[in-house]
């Protein structure tokens, strides 16, 4: 009799088993479907789907407000001049408002031996990579390259 038991239970468990590999391999449909690629407009047309992007205005006016320090709404000399003339000043060893090219260099070569780890004279990717500008100040700035590069015309 505990044979015959034995057997059924076995048997049910196989068919189980059978049922739940049949139905993990059944067809699923797609829990959500893919976003269209345009927007459709209120008359109905397709619209391509567009970025935001700064006006030239505005992006002028980040610019002003990035020259302008003291927020007065205009910009002074000494508010445009003043970050160029503390770099030169760091160049100009020996203050007499001029660049000989041994002080303009001396930077350069301080960096170059410098970042020569190794003492060969030869800078590998690794050695260049350490000569990099240092990051901006605000990192959390969204401001794009062209953008800071343009604050300095």
């Amino acid at each position: 009799m505990w044979r015959f038991l034995a057997g059924a239970a076995a048997c049910f468990l196989l068919m189980t088993g059978a049922f739940l590999l049949w139905q993990g391999h059944a067809q699923r449909a797609p829990s959500l479907p893919a976003p269209p690629a345009r927007l459709a407009s209120l008359t109905g047309q397709p619209v391509p789907l567009q970025a935001p992007e700064a006006s030239p205005k505005s992006r002028e006016e980040k610019r002003f407000s990035r020259a302008d320090k003291n927020k007065d709404g205009r910009i002074e000399a000494n508010e445009l001049l003043d970050p160029r003339r503390k770099a030169f000043a760091k160049l100009d060893t020996n203050a007499n408002g001029t660049l000989s090219f041994e002080e303009w260099a001396a930077k350069t070569i301080g960096k170059f031996k410098g970042a020569d780890r190794d003492r060969n004279g030869i800078l590998t990717a690794a050695e260049y990579s350490t000569t990099a500008p240092p990051p901006p100040k605000h990192p959390s700035c969204s401001c794009r390259a062209t953008d800071i590069a343009s604050a300095d015309d």
